[in-house]
């Protein structure tokens, strides 16, 4: 027995407000550090492997297979340009990251001997050289260095098992490294260790916390010669641990970047795409899936809170916006609407009659959005309890007894969503949450999270899941245990409601997660701190294929400043999901509960929101085609300015907006560093040009934001329709725009529209391209930036 743990385990009891919740994080903490003692193997002895010397090699579709004296490597490059390697007889399949379908090999990749006695791929996009002892290293199609894997190496049991490995790569010393999932002190990344394990930090975080919900082995690299995105396929724990490298370091010569990878198991397979930013995200998307598309709504106003309490308490809350001509969207109902914290259950003390409710807000517009958490309470004469017994649907430890957490509800089960069986059992329980007129739905707790004493607050790593039939244990199934819940809850309403695009975001999830919806921060602290944080969270997870995120507003704790809830506020209303949110414990989020000035300037963000919808629109459209994030940092059409690599704290909104939001207290102005071109304040129409930085002015009443001389952005006039807001390009420019129509709902693929803008004389002049050739926009259009 450790006898720190059991010092942790007296001050949980002594300290807990109610002694049997404690008492139960304390069993729970110490049951599964005994499960795992039983269920694992013991770590023994282990010899470490490299793979030696070249042998031989033997070419096929879209590259081939080198051999070494003691492993082989699987070389593919697909028709898109994305390369595939796998060590040890590894391939691409079977992934949860992947939708399924194998890439189609590169017709024209040759392999072919290399001049230092290793081997060589060579196809259109990229070239890739693996030296006689093992190192790869991938290339531009000019012969440029990217990226290059060292030999790696493996860490193999003596007497069987699992073998550890690692990986270490080197890339250009002007590079920087952003994604890994949501790391809440990035975007861009700096030198240290990030853990690869997902993890509910246990309460509120900011920016030095790490990890959080969303790891993923994913990482997006901006080098001068181009970019490229990296994924390690192994939901394993693992660690990455980056540094930069130092141009004319030490010597005057450039000291390389480093990456490390060390996993605990899994494949060692790896794939690579290089290219532009937007090419290298609509090559991860068309490898992992499309981004799920959001209705309409969902791109509103979201007011969510734990703790409403009653359905009398929602009302008083709608009642509040609407009389105040406040726009709403959707309402969260949290766990508090449950009976005793069960899932798929209503309480019907303080929630009577919640359809009744439900068609009530619908015809103001408003939806309801209900949580669900992955935990059963295991109790026989609980119907989700009793069904999933019934089918066997609930994680066991390795002597077959299912496994026991505590959560909400108390002790608790949780589903194998490893099993196709299970998903669809699950999927079809939200039955019961549209029949409670529930338009959408959000996942919490699924990283899954098990209230403990000490230790890891999730399910034993001995703990057995099915893993699509292969079978395994949650060292290898807990990454992607929110995945495949997600995946649950989407499948199931896509059979349940054919006719309309499900809502769902989840806490948790792994790479192609973005299939079936989009995040949030989770349990984000309240300080200004917690604000630069939300703003990394976004952009990051954007940057690993995930577009539609956002934070809560002011705050998961705590009672933030008016002027601190303001600045959040006015930033939420720029990013994809735009939801207020706080715990049962916190201060007040509704914006007239900070005073009138607030209320005003508050107005007024939601008011621009809502103009933007059909630009909000586009962009999600644009997300599902080509992997686009609606958010984007400021060298995503230059990623060759390094100075705009460093920049975190302004973004763009797509191609025509640049968003410099307020994240410090006290500040009525900000610099801004501006992409190359012409920009244009939106309020004033103040001119300003890039590259270079900026001073501008922030009142409270509203955050800096610029659009982009030659942009056509698709707003919603006062009286509902679309008009396109165009602005005007520089003398001698031309610029253009896309929009995509959206019904609001259904599965109907409008066809993007493509749109010129052009100096005609003294006129600006905006013409509608098709294949007929040009024409009228369909639109009223209102030209700005003319003076």
């Amino acid at each position: 027995m450790d006898g720190r743990d059991l010092v942790r385990s007296v001050k949980v009891v002594g300290s807990a407000g109610a002694v049997a919740r404690g008492l139960r994080t304390v069993r729970a903490a110490w049951r599964r550090r005994r499960a795992d003692a039983a269920g694992l193997p013991p770590r023994g002895a282990e010899r470490a492997r490299v793979p030696g010397a070249v042998r031989g090699a033997e070419p096929g579709p879209g590259g081939g297979v080198i051999r070494f004296s003691r492993f082989e490597l699987r070389i593919l490059v697909t028709v898109s340009g994305a390369v595939f390697w796998g060590w040890d007889g590894a391939g691409p399949e079977p992934s949860y990251a992947l939708t399924g379908r194998c890439p189609e090999p590169d017709p024209r990749a040759v392999l072919e001997p290399d001049t230092d006695g290793g081997w060589r791929v060579v196809a259109e996009r990229v070239t890739v050289v693996v030296s006689r002892h093992g190192a790869v290293e991938v290339c531009t199609p000019g012969g440029v260095p990217l990226r290059r894997a060292l030999p790696p190496r493996w860490w193999e049991p003596v007497g069987g098992g699992t073998a550890r490995w690692s990986q270490r790569s080197e890339v250009s010393a002007d590079a920087r490294f952003f994604g890994l999932g949501g790391r809440a002190s990035g975007p861009r990344l700096r030198d240290g260790t990030y853990r690869l394990w997902n993890t509910d930090p246990g309460g509120s975080f900011g920016p030095g916390d790490d990890p959080l919900y969303i790891t993923m082995p994913v990482q997006l690299v901006v080098a001068d010669a181009a970019t490229h995105l990296v994924f390690h396929d192994s939901s394993w724990d693992g660690t990455v641990t980056l540094r930069e490298g130092r141009e004319g370091a030490g010597s005057g010569h450039d000291q390389a970047g480093r990456s490390e990878l060390r996993m605990d198991g899994g494949p060692l397979r790896c794939w690579v795409m290089v290219g532009t930013p937007a090419r290298v995200l609509h090559a991860w998307a068309a490898l992992t899936g499309a981004p799920a598309l959001p209705p309409a709504w969902a791109l509103g106003h979201h007011h969510a809170r734990w703790g409403f309490g009653s359905a009398r308490e929602v009302r008083r809350i709608v009642a509040g916006y609407r009389e105040r001509g406040l726009p709403l969207d959707a309402v969260h109902l949290d766990i508090d609407h449950y009976d005793a914290h069960q899932v798929f259950t209503v309480d019907q003390k303080r929630f009577p009659k919640l359809p009744g409710l439900a068609d009530e807000l619908r015809r103001d517009g408003i939806r309801l959005v209900s949580i669900v958490d992955p935990a059963v309470k295991a109790a026989p004469g609980n119907a989700v309890y009793d069904g999933g017994a019934a089918v066997d649907a609930f994680v066991k430890d390795a002597s077959g007894r299912p496994v026991r957490g505590v959560v909400w509800p108390g002790e608790s089960v949780y589903p194998d969503f490893t099993h196709a069986d299970v998903r669809e059992w699950w999927g079809g329980l939200y039955e019961e949450r549209l029949g409670q007129g529930f338009a959408g739905f959000w996942h919490d707790m699924n990283e899954p999270t098990s209230f403990t004493a000490f230790g890891d607050t999730t399910l034993p790593r001995s703990a057995r899941h099915s893993l699509e039939g292969r079978g395994g244990d949650h060292r290898e199934a807990h990454n992607v245990y929110g995945l495949c819940m997600a995946r649950a809850g989407y499948e199931g309403l896509r059979e349940l409601v054919p006719g309309e695009r499900p809502f769902l975001f989840s806490r948790s999830g792994w790479a192609g997660m973005q299939r079936y919806g989009g995040t949030w921060s989770g349990d984000v602290g309240t300080g200004w701190p917690g604000l630069h944080a939300s703003l990394s969270l976004v952009l990051g997870l954007g940057l690993c294929g995930v577009p539609y995120s956002g934070p809560d507003i002011g705050g998961f704790d705590g009672s933030p400043s008016p002027e601190l809830y303001l600045r959040w506020f006015q930033l939420g209303a720029y990013l994809p999901l735009f939801r207020t949110h706080a715990s049962l414990r916190a201060g007040r989020r509704e914006p007239w509960e900070f005073g009138d000035e607030v209320l005003e300037h508050a107005r007024a963000a939601l008011d621009g929101r809502r103009r933007l919808l059909p630009y909000l629109l586009t962009l999600a459209h644009l997300a599902r085609r080509t992997g686009a994030p609606y958010v984007r940092p400021l060298w995503w059409g230059a990623p060759e300015d390094r100075a705009l690599r460093d920049c975190e704290d302004a973004f763009l909104l797509g191609d025509g907006l640049l968003v410099a939001p307020v994240l410090e207290a006290g500040a009525d102005r900000r610099v801004v560093r501006l992409p190359r071109g012409r920009w244009y304040d939106t309020v004033t129409e103040q001119v300003h040009e890039g590259p270079g930085q900026v001073l501008v002015h922030a009142p409270l009443s509203r955050i800096p934001v610029l659009a982009r001389a030659g942009a056509v952005v698709p707003v919603r006039d006062d009286d509902g329709a679309t008009a396109l807001e165009v602005w005007a390009p520089a003398r001698g420019r031309s610029g253009g725009g896309l929009v995509v129509p959206d019904a609001g709902d259904g599965w109907d693929e409008p066809e993007i529209e493509r749109y010129a803008v052009r100096w005609e004389g003294r006129r600006v002049v905006v013409v509608r391209e098709g294949e007929a050739g040009a024409g009228e926009p369909p639109y009223p259009v209102r030209v700005r930036g003319l003076g």
